[in-house]
């Protein structure tokens, strides 16, 4: 888990080094983190479904193996394509291994408190790589390159293989007769890997040009045929179901919004930080911490209390308003922002944000979940804020660059060109976090109980 969580930040501090050495757009640079995040997410349900039919242990080594091997592969690309694909490889492997650890952990600790234990110990191995991450790919780039942040993972892949080989308990699998919906898993993928291109690619060809709407309409075509599929077959990847839900809906759509105001930071961020400010990729990883820290922190407990004291809707319109006063501290960044005070600040105020309206939605997106879709239910919860990260960077990274490409046509200098398309770009995030406290605010039911405190450290983990 530490190898997953890790892969989603490690990248972020080694991008502007990656666009100079492979020579991406600024657009095109979005895809080194969407293509890991789409396949990561659009396969989650179908790894979290395959687990439950072959075993448990079989698709956690087998998300191990294949994430490994592509990391290996991202390790030795010398071309746009071949990271890139690489990089969908590594998604793949990250869901079918990430889809089962909390199954895991609940069969091997039946007793209560040894898995609040376990789960504790998980949503601090989580977080802690999360941080991990923005320290080493700083360390490896600036020591060695960027293709160590990928290599980095083998020896880690190596050991988890070992280990779990040994340890690992299998589960009594329902067997492939039980249904496997894999035209449903090929239909959704498919559809949103068109989105994303259509979106990446629109700062290239127009947003009202035939080359944008074609894809789009055939990832809308797409989407469309995944939901008729999954309301006729009998044994579906998404039962519709649990869409029926008021809570899940709501947060899962709430969330969404939420994730552009995340993710401006580690996109937005570190290309100010390291273009405009000259910030090393060490010192941008350290920039980080105090985001990073400040949700490691709440999630060993604080979060769950304070939903126990003020209720889930309450502390999660706490959360958005805190994150959309740190997001706003980003927008009037000129060339020359220092990091202290300001922007530090911001740091640790979208951290705090963050972790507070995360948990809380989760927990109100369950509440009326019955029992026996209880997975399902956190599975589509997963799947909506990977589809929306994806979408998140994508549009971040055309916002921002057109903005730039239209400063420099009326004459601007490149510093002031490239400020005034991050500028941009964290008005739309901030616009996105107010929409989300709007919606939360208007649309998210309160839960008539929340979770009882042994259970808050699961809560915690299944929202990591």
């Amino acid at each position: 888990m530490t190898m997953n969580v890790i892969d989603q930040t490690i990248v972020n501090v080694a991008l502007p080094t990656i666009q100079r050495s492979l020579h991406f757009s600024q657009a095109g640079l979005a895809w080194v983190i969407d293509a890991y995040l789409i396949t990561f997410g659009g396969l989650l349900l179908l790894a979290g479904r395959l687990g439950d039919l072959v075993g448990r242990k079989k698709t956690f080594l087998g998300g191990v193996a294949l994430f490994t091997v592509s990391s290996v592969a991202c390790g030795l690309a010398t071309s746009q394509t071949e990271l890139i694909v690489a990089r969908f490889a590594q998604g793949a492997g990250s869901a079918f291994s990430a889809s089962v650890v909390l199954a895991i952990i609940v069969g091997e600790f039946p007793d209560p408190l040894e898995r609040t234990r376990a789960t504790s110990t998980y949503i601090i191995v989580a977080v802690g790589g999360g941080s991990l991450g923005l320290l080493l790919g700083g360390l490896l780039t600036q020591a060695l390159s960027w293709h160590w942040i990928f290599f980095i993972n083998v020896p880690i892949g190596v050991v988890t293989l070992v280990a779990g080989t040994t340890l690992l308990d299998e589960s009594q699998g329902l067997g492939i007769r039980a249904g496997l919906d894999i035209a449903g898993a090929a239909l959704s993928t498919s559809g949103l890997m068109l989105a994303i291109y259509a979106i990446v690619t629109s700062s290239d060809y127009g947003w009202a040009s035939g080359h944008t709407l074609a894809f789009g309409s055939a990832a809308a075509v797409l989407l469309v045929a995944f939901f008729v599929l999954e309301s006729r077959i009998r044994t579906p990847l998404m039962p519709l179901r649990v869409l029926r839900s008021r809570g899940l809906g709501s947060t899962s759509f709430t969330r969404g919004l939420m994730a552009m105001g995340m993710f401006s930071t580690f996109f937005l961020g570190v290309l100010f930080l390291q273009h405009l400010r000259g910030f090393s990729p060490v010192e941008t990883g350290l920039a980080f911490l105090p985001q990073t820290l400040t949700v490691a922190v709440l999630a060993t407990g604080p979060t769950a209390w304070l939903i126990r004291i003020l209720r889930p809707k309450p502390t999660a319109l706490l959360g958005f308003a805190v994150l959309l006063v740190g997001l706003l501290l980003w927008i009037p960044i000129d060339p020359l922002t220092p990091y202290f005070p300001r922007l530090c600040l911001a740091m640790f105020l979208i951290g705090l944000g963050s972790s507070l309206a995360f948990t809380s939605l989760l927990t109100v997106g369950l509440a009326e979940i019955p029992p026996p879709d209880a997975g399902l239910g956190s599975g589509v919860i997963n799947v909506s804020q990977q589809v929306s990260s994806a979408i998140s960077v994508a549009v971040l990274g055309v916002v921002s660059s057109n903005r730039t490409k239209s400063l420099l046509a009326q004459g601007s200098s490149l510093p002031h060109a490239l400020v005034g398309g991050y500028r941009l770009g964290f008005v739309v995030a901030a616009a996105c976090v107010t929409a989300a406290l709007v919606v939360c605010l208007v649309l998210v039911p309160s839960p008539v109980s929340t979770p009882e405190p042994e259970l808050a450290p699961v809560v915690e983990a299944v929202d990591l």
